[in-house]
């Protein structure tokens, strides 16, 4: 775990996609500074383990349904009463070359990576209006702006996500909102999937020769929501190790 540098104490922190892998180290990151957390995830019964285990509250969501992502909303503000920060993580593969992904599998990843920053954001734009103020930190890939064989849906609504974010960062400024991104290269369960070669050469063309263990994103995310943060908007921070270099 890395070393809390930020306090979160009082502040209300959403989670997409926190069940596992980066999504839950983003969440028990802020429940040990403080914050208290919503894990949102379409798997119920890593969710219930992640609530356990963490002390954040859990919610079962899909965030590609629009009617379970106000829901979801809707339920953290009626317990808590607002939301100061909201991290779209959620996201799935299906890959395989241009030529034989199907329609499904293309929609598939673009509804829950784009569709679901596109959706949770949107839901939570009036709670943060109301409050007049509010971090949204959206996790990108180095994939959406250098492509990757196999992944053309992947890296789709990747890329999609980093034009969306500074979209957005200009759109909500008025409002007090911050509209920022990640692109990390950490060691989670999607990285598990790469074959040994072609894992072996990603992490030779990594100037810091690793992934990162997901609490080094975590870190990256806290800062983005700190005060300390709070003249920074629309920007797209990679913590990959210089592998995006």
């Amino acid at each position: 775990m890395a070393n809390l540098t930020f306090d979160f104490a009082g502040r209300i922190v959403v989670v997409t996609g926190a069940a596992r892998g980066v999504g839950r180290a983003i969440g028990e990151h802020f429940h040990n500074a403080g914050a208290k957390v919503y894990l949102v995830d379409s798997d119920a019964a890593e969710v219930r383990v992640a609530e356990s285990e963490t002390g954040a509250v859990g919610l079962v969501a899909d965030v590609s349904d629009t009617a379970q992502v106000t829901d979801v909303v809707e339920r953290v503000v009626a317990s808590a009463g607002r939301i100061d920060v909201l991290v779209n993580n959620a996201g799935i593969l299906r890959d395989g070359v241009l030529w034989k992904l199907s329609d499904e599998d293309y929609e598939a990843v673009m509804a829950v990576h784009a569709g679901g920053t596109f959706r949770f954001t949107r839901a939570a734009v009036p709670h943060f209006r109301r409050q007049g103020g509010g971090r949204i930190i959206n996790v990108t890939s180095y994939t959406g702006l250098r492509g990757n064989p196999g992944q053309s849906n992947y890296a789709m609504a990747k890329a999609g996500i980093i034009g969306f974010t500074k979209t957005a960062a200009k759109e909500l400024a008025r409002f007090g909102v911050t509209v920022n991104a990640i692109s990390p290269n950490a060691q989670t369960r999607m990285i598990a999937s790469i074959p040994p070669e072609k894992l072996a050469q990603l992490t030779a063309e990594t100037p810091l020769g690793r992934f990162a263990d997901p609490s080094e994103i975590a870190g990256a995310v806290a800062f983005l929501a700190s005060e300390e943060a709070s003249y920074i908007t629309g920007v797209v921070l990679p913590v990959d190790g210089g592998i995006s270099l």
